[in-house]
């Protein structure tokens, strides 16, 4: 009688414990307890004390080397795409001196006019992808839209994590998209857009960075730059900490991509110096740190050359 009382009591037992999903295993090993106000605090540290240092011509000339230079407006057509790029082939010419720009970004359907159009070695082609920006399609679309753009010379692809499913909890849905996505990829970077306005917490931000890289992100972006609020200091500051911890765990580097809400030379500044204070100088190459933006482009070029110029 007794044995049979020790079974039910196991057996209780094991009710108490549900399996824990691959996803929730796989955040257990990431500092998930951050708050707000912390890294509030963090940031205007970094702000106040290590930008100025960075405000050299020098860091300047770099970061016009790390910008996506981007175009994706309900207007673009072939000819304005076409003429777009050829403001980068024009650049190498007109300045020789001073690093192109990292990547040329457009929608899908303008793959094919920019990889016929640019001239410039080592500028990459960047399509956003995956019904950018709501992501509100069916995976299969998703896959096929992005097989695509890179059959049409798309040498990158920007993809927007399911946003809705996130904050409903289902991980597994957005898990399963970025590794799909990532598998029509395959050696292509996929750099997945996390919409950190759209998750409001630290918490909510750091989650996400972990299920995309976990997922096979190459980079993570901060933002689509059609909604309010875009990029910001906080949520760069987070997802660099994601960066971090989860190259410290695995030895796999995560490229960082802050877009949308980038203004002015201050800006992008001020993103320098998180990459630069997080993640530190193995992260501040084109390879590992870019800025999305089309109007940063020509504000780093008047500072660079010392008077004011719309090239772009």
């Amino acid at each position: 009688m007794a044995e049979h009382h020790h079974e039910h009591e196991h057996h209780h037992h094991h009710l108490e414990m549900p399996a824990k999903s691959k996803y929730e295993e796989a955040l257990e090993k990431y500092n998930l307890d951050i708050s707000d106000e912390d890294v509030k605090a963090a940031v205007k540290q970094i702000i106040t004390e290590k930008v100025h240092e960075n405000d050299t011509p020098e860091v300047k000339q770099f970061l016009m080397g790390s910008v996506e230079l981007t175009t994706l407006k309900t207007t673009d057509s072939d000819e304005s795409v076409l003429a777009f790029t050829e403001r980068v082939n024009q650049f190498e010419e007109a300045y020789p001196n001073l690093p192109h720009v990292a990547t040329i970004c457009v929608y899908p359907r303008f793959a094919k006019v920019v990889s016929e159009t640019l001239e410039v070695e080592g500028v990459e082609i960047a399509c956003v992808s995956g019904s950018f920006p709501s992501s509100q399609a069916l995976i299969e679309v998703k896959t096929v839209e992005t097989a695509l753009a890179l059959k049409d010379g798309a040498t990158e692809i920007d993809m927007v994590q399911s946003v809705g499913a996130f904050l409903a909890g289902d991980y597994e849905t957005v898990c399963d998209e970025i590794q799909q996505m990532k598998e029509t990829c395959g050696d292509h970077k996929l750099k997945v857009i996390l919409e950190t306005g759209c998750l409001k917490t630290a918490a909510n931000i750091k989650t996400a960075s972990i299920l995309a890289m976990y997922a096979g992100a190459d980079y993570i972006k901060t933002s689509t730059g059609k909604l309010e609020p875009a990029a910001t200091p906080e949520a760069a500051y987070v997802m660099c900490q994601a960066i971090k911890e989860y190259y410290d765990e695995t030895g796999i580097q995560i490229g960082f991509k802050p877009a949308g809400g980038l203004n002015s030379v201050m800006d992008a500044l001020i993103y320098y110096t998180i990459v630069k204070e997080v993640l530190g100088e193995k992260w501040l190459t084109n390879q590992w740190f870019r800025m999305g933006t089309s109007r940063l482009a020509n504000m780093l070029l008047s500072e660079v050359i010392g008077e004011e110029v719309k090239f772009f």
